[in-house]
């Protein structure tokens, strides 16, 4: 070995020791440098939200809310949105005991959620699952968004769940019978609880449902002038029943004429299919009730879809 050699081998040893001894560490291949984080156990105190993950094991993260958007800080996590509010990722690799895999940060309708991701060698330690709770969630302003879709889930199950009120508001045709059971009115929206039942033998397939503001006298023509409307949440995504059904649909709040009526269409998925028609007149809705939270507290679990 040269002097030159030797001198270099001399420099550089100490180099590596005393990086070795830091918490950030830098691997080098060629022109390319990976940084790698290890977190000591001072940081792993500190940290609010750590979550261990293993290239073994794939972490779902479940959101108490529908999630809007999911952002994987590094390229060394992969993952997908598989639910509404439920993520799932994993390390691409193995990685160093403790080291920082990458932070992952999910927006919900009306929350955020941000999780430190720290590898570790024993797949028995990381995470199969994990539920985000209310108290781990950011509140943040989104104006697009007035009630999160699950407090619609909720009122809308006790709702359901809730005895008939309405009687005046019926359609009956082709073996057909519909009405409205109750007409509630929650923040800014209205929620219209409606009942179908089918008298005949032949299984009813639904295949459209239209919400629109149409001129009284004008209900059944064709020409009629109508402003279509779009549910913002339905309860019941069943398509098809042989005796009974029964639905919740959230519209936004609206006022309108005593001139117009608030038209539900429902269609068949026939040829020449069977229509049915209920007709809430705006006096129907001024009489809607404002929801009780008593409902709400005898209501002890519901599904989140």
């Amino acid at each position: 070995m040269t002097k030159t050699a030797v001198i270099l081998v001399m420099t550089i040893i100490p180099a590596l020791n005393a990086l070795a001894q830091q918490d950030t560490v830098f691997v080098t291949n060629r022109d390319t440098v990976v940084t790698h984080y290890i977190l000591s156990p001072k940081d792993m105190e500190t940290a609010k939200h750590v979550i261990y993950v293993n290239e073994d094991v794939t972490t779902h993260l479940i959101m108490p809310e529908n999630i809007k958007l999911v952002d994987i800080s590094t390229a060394k996590m992969v993952g997908n949105q598989c639910a509404d509010n439920m993520v799932r990722i994993k390390p691409r690799g193995r990685m160093s005991e403790n080291e920082l895999a990458g932070t992952v940060t999910l927006i919900g309708e009306r929350h955020l959620a941000q999780y430190e991701m720290v590898y570790t060698g024993m797949p028995t330690k990381a995470r199969s699952s994990y539920v985000i709770s209310q108290e781990e969630l950011s509140q943040y302003n989104n104006p697009n968004v007035l009630m999160p879709e699950q407090d619609m889930a909720a009122y809308a199950w006790a709702i359901y769940s809730s005895k008939r009120k309405f009687n005046n508001i019926r359609y009956s045709a082709s073996g057909i019978r519909a009405v409205v059971n109750n007409i509630y009115t929650i923040g800014d929206y209205f929620f219209i609880d409606y009942s179908l039942y089918n008298d005949t033998k032949i299984k009813y397939d639904i295949d459209e449902l239209r919400v629109k503001l149409t001129d009284k006298k004008e209900v059944k023509a064709t020409n009629s002038q109508t402003i279509e409307l779009t549910p913002v949440y339905m309860l019941n995504h069943v398509r098809s029943f042989k005796g009974a059904y029964r639905n919740v649909m959230v519209i936004e709040k609206l006022t309108f004429p005593d001139e117009k009526v608030l038209m539900l269409e429902i269609s068949e998925n026939q040829i020449s299919g069977r229509v049915i028609y209920l007709s809430i007149e705006y006096a129907d809705i001024l009489h809607a009730d404002g929801f009780s939270e008593k409902m709400l507290k005898n209501l002890t679990s519901y599904p989140n879809k």
